[in-house]
């Protein structure tokens, strides 16, 4: 005989199936479209260059926003958390380790994307493989601070899974969330900005247009600006009166990174995409140097 979980308090019974179901379809889609960009990397020799490493290190991050997804999806539909505190504490560092090593990843694609349209200079593999080590244990770092004290993870206002805990807004909380976002967000936001600025000066003196240089910083703010906006608020005042499903929404949003990015940094480059294309179809790409920075 199954067991009827009581509701999470604050949600209908249509609230948490709609937010099941939207991470979910996340999940699905997310991990369908990178996974099929990291296969596409391994199979298809000619995608295999130091810049297309990077915009591997996004995927596979990405992919595991998708797990951490299907897990927060699954306990939704069964209303609790089934996996206890210590999975808890494992749910909430594996979502933020994927997290922000897919933010640094973008950043580091963008100062890549810099350095080939505005000095001109290509990326070495050793320099791929040390930028691409260095996002992953500097996200590692930040990640595992709150399992040393720092920081602390818990539910999510669903209580169907976990992260980073901005109920108390305490000391501890605030000076974490400072260094956190400093680190994690402004500056490979700064970074994005001034690289992609610097991309659309060189496009508009030369006329040639190679992709939307503004995309992959809105990509950014729109997906994970909501989310650090009420980390932040919470930080100056108490968020518990705001309404548990209204304060679901930024980590439902911020889910949707995976896809967007599928979109942005693989099938929006059209040789990613030829290459995307040939893995499925047998189809052999034009002969043309295969780096992820044409459109």
């Amino acid at each position: 005989m199954v067991t009827a979980y009581p509701l999470p308090e604050g949600f209908t019974e249509l609230e948490v199936f709609a937010i099941g179901t939207a991470l979910l379809v996340e999940a699905l889609l997310g991990f369908c479209l990178n996974g099929l960009t990291i296969i596409s990397f391994r199979k298809i020799k000619e995608l295999r260059t130091p810049s297309n490493l990077l915009v591997l290190s996004i995927a596979l991050a990405d992919c595991g926003i998708c797990i951490n997804a299907f897990i927060a999806a699954f306990s939704s539909f069964l209303r609790y958390w089934p996996y206890g505190s210590d999975g808890c504490q494992i749910h909430g560092f594996q979502g933020f380790l994927t997290a922000l090593a897919s933010i640094s990843s973008s950043a580091a694609v963008a100062w890549d994307r810099y350095h080939h349209y505005c000095t001109r200079s290509k990326l070495q593999w050793s320099t791929a493989i040390s930028m691409m080590v260095f996002a992953w244990l500097f996200a590692a770092f930040w990640s595992i601070m709150p399992l040393l004290g720092w920081g602390e993870y818990d539910y999510e206002p669903l209580r169907t899974c976990c992260t980073l805990d901005y109920s108390k807004g305490d000391r501890n909380y605030i000076t974490f969330l400072c260094a956190l976002s400093i680190f994690n967000f402004i500056i490979p936001g700064f970074i994005m900005l001034t690289a992609y600025q610097s991309i659309h000066q060189k496009f508009k003196k030369t006329g040639h247009h190679k992709f939307n240089t503004g995309l992959p910083l809105k990509t950014l703010v729109i997906c994970w600006g909501p989310y650090c906006l009420l980390c932040f608020y919470a930080a100056v005042e108490n968020v518990m009166f705001i309404s548990p499903k209204y304060r679901m929404i930024p980590a439902v949003i911020a889910k949707t990174v995976p896809m967007v990015d599928a979109f942005v940094y693989a099938l929006g480059n059209e040789n990613y995409r030829g290459g995307i294309w040939q893995f499925l179809t047998g189809q052999n790409i034009e002969k043309a140097e295969v780096d992820n920075k044409a459109k």
